[in-house]
């Protein structure tokens, strides 16, 4: 076999020289066409977009399950509140925390969050504690029961 005897190759294609004259066949307008916004520099449409008009991502209902509402959201309150609002030996429970306004809704529970400082010695009752607020609770000598 010889060697230009060989099938053409892709790889030697010479690359498209666009905007050299009319006599290249790519001159003027240099494959753009006329006008428009792909005409001009620096121009990318989207593939999704539809020319102004409402995109079908948007005509079409949202369709399939979600279980984003059976999510449990807990409503939460620092050791820095209760340290600020209750006095040494009181029993705090999510009841008494709606009562006096510290929290607006019960949701699914309460959880306390260990922002801040405990100095008083309190029983909390509660449906969650992280396990810092926990420590503090009993190193300041209270309790913490989970309900």
């Amino acid at each position: 076999m010889k060697l230009e005897s060989l099938p053409a190759s892709n790889e030697t294609k010479a690359r498209k020289r666009v905007g050299r004259g009319p006599g290249s066949g790519m001159g003027k307008t240099s494959t753009r066409g006329e006008k428009g916004q792909k005409a001009r520099s620096g121009a990318s449409i989207s593939a999704w977009f539809q020319g102004g008009q409402t995109p079908i991502y948007r005509r079409i209902p949202k369709r399939g399950f979600n279980n984003a509402r059976f999510e449990t959201k807990y409503a939460t309150i620092n050791l820095a509140d209760l340290d600020k609002y209750f006095n040494d030996g009181d029993v705090v429970t999510p009841e008494v925390l709606k009562e006096r306004g510290i929290v607006k809704k019960q949701l699914s529970g309460v959880k306390v969050l260990a922002n801040g400082e405990l100095s008083k010695k309190l029983t909390v009752k509660a449906t969650r504690f992280s396990s810092t607020a926990v420590t503090k609770i009993e190193n300041a000598g209270g309790k913490a029961e989970v309900i």
